[in-house]
C-alpha cells in the first residue's frame, strides 16, 4: 500500500512540476513576436539617449535626408540600437525621419530585396502613415519592401509637439 501511495505521490508532483514549468514558459513567452511591447522598447533605448530633434542634411542611402538625432547621438546610417534590437527579439527595426510628406528610412536592419539595408528607401502612404501623420500609432499587418509583416508605427515626436519621425518594429508573418 505504501508503494502505491508513494508512486502516486510522485506522479502528482511531477504533474504539478509541468504544469508550473508550462505556466512559466507561456509567461516568459507572452512577449514573444509582440511588436506593441517591441516598438516600446526600441523607442525607450533611443529616448535614453535624449530628446530628438532635425538638425542638417546627409545622404541615406541613395537620398539625402533629413538628420534625426536623440539627444547628442545622430541616428542616419547608425545602426546598433536596431541591430540589437534584431538580435534579442528577432524583429525588423526603422527608424524613418520626416520629410516634407515622406518618411525615410535613416537606420534599419530590414533588407532590400537586393540583400541591403533599406535606408534611404520611403514609408509607402498605407494605413501606417496616415495614422502616424496624425501623431498615432498603428498595429497591424503592412507590406514592407515586398515582404508581409505583423508591425507597429510609433511616432517620434520632437518637444514642440510636431512629428519628426517613426520607430517601426515589424515580425515577419
Amino acid at each position: 500500500m505504501f508503494q502505491k501511495g508513494h508512486i502516486f505521490m510522485n506522479k502528482i508532483i511531477v504533474l504539478i512540476a509541468s504544469l508550473l514549468f508550462i505556466g512559466t514558459a507561456s509567461a516568459n513567452d507572452s512577449g514573444k513576436n509582440d511588436p506593441r511591447k517591441t516598438v516600446e522598447e526600441l523607442k525607450q533605448k533611443f529616448v535614453k539617449m535624449g530628446e530628438p530633434r532635425i538638425q542638417g542634411v546627409e545622404k541615406s542611402g541613395n537620398v539625402m535626408a533629413p538628420v534625426i538625432y536623440f539627444g547628442n547621438q545622430k541616428i542616419n546610417n547608425n545602426f546598433t540600437v536596431v541591430d540589437e534590437i534584431k538580435r534579442v527579439s528577432g524583429a525588423y527595426a526603422t527608424v524613418f525621419v520626416k520629410e516634407n510628406t515622406d518618411f525615410i528610412r535613416v537606420s534599419t536592419n530590414v533588407l532590400t530585396p537586393k540583400g541591403v539595408r533599406g535606408v534611404g528607401t520611403k514609408l509607402a502612404h498605407n494605413k501606417a502613415y496616415e495614422a502616424v501623420m496624425n501623431g498615432e500609432v498603428y498595429c497591424g499587418d503592412i507590406d514592407i519592401l515586398g515582404k508581409s509583416y505583423y508591425t507597429c508605427y510609433d511616432p517620434i515626436i520632437e518637444k514642440g509637439g510636431r512629428v519628426i519621425g517613426i520607430y517601426l518594429i515589424g515580425f515577419k508573418k
